[in-house]
């Protein structure tokens, strides 16, 4: 497969996603819609990846160029093709199925545990501890199965039309690098405190976080991946 990603900034690049799909035989681009690149053609990929970013999903005025990803994640929903988003990508494909983007109650940075729903599609532990980076929360699509719910985000995930879709709030494709570099130009994007907000030096205190990660990540990707054969 050749998958685009869909960048929104400089420091939340693709991470491990790009390392997954190298390893498993996938080819990749990336768009940096940032940087005033155009997104892809749909007929010149096989699925997408949209990527988090400091973005709110509405903020078109300042950044026209969601005008044009907006428009293409509509016509991939649409097309059958696979499409993944994390952070902002996934707000994004939650409003073009419907759902509600708003502000939560409570900034999520850092290591909390997410508790796998019930219903869940997914094939994770039904506890786990992610990678968090957010403040805005998203409902759950209709017709979505959702992943499960941290203490400050009912909804930490989806999966759509039998898991071609997956949206994901939670970062399992994080890595130190990733995250350190995120932490030096973003440090202050958000709130500074709160019962779900840790700093820089618990955040990166132990690498073997990050290491759990990468299992949690082939589950999700391995599945996603094996939607193209339907």
């Amino acid at each position: 497969m050749h998958i685009y990603f869909l960048q929104h900034a400089a420091h939340y690049g693709p991470a491990r996603f790009a390392d997954w799909l190298v390893g498993m035989g996938h080819s990749h681009n990336t768009s940096h819609l940032y940087a005033g690149e155009m997104p892809p053609r749909l007929e010149d990929c096989d699925a997408l990846i949209v990527l988090d970013g400091p973005q709110a999903h509405d903020a078109t005025q300042a950044h026209p160029w969601l005008r044009r990803e907006n428009k293409l994640l509509m016509r991939a929903l649409k097309s059958g093709k696979p499409v993944l988003g994390v952070g902002l990508g996934a707000q994004l494909i939650a409003v073009q199925l419907g759902a509600i983007v708003s502000r939560g109650t409570y900034a999520e940075t850092g290591w909390h545990p997410v508790t796998l729903a019930p219903e869940s599609p997914f094939d994770l532990p039904e506890t786990f501890d992610a990678f968090h980076w957010h403040r805005t929360i998203f409902g759950l699509p209709d017709d979505a199965l959702p992943l499960g719910a941290s203490a400050a985000s009912p909804v930490q995930g989806f999966a759509w039309d039998g898991g071609r879709v997956v949206g994901l709030q939670c970062h399992l494709q994080a890595t130190r690098d990733s995250v350190s570099a995120l932490l030096d130009a973003h440090g202050d994007s958000l709130d500074g405190d709160g019962p779900y907000v840790q700093d820089a030096e618990t955040i990166l205190a132990d690498p073997r976080r990050f290491d759990r990660l990468a299992a949690l990540l082939d589950r999700v990707m391995m599945r996603w991946v094996a939607s193209t054969s339907r």
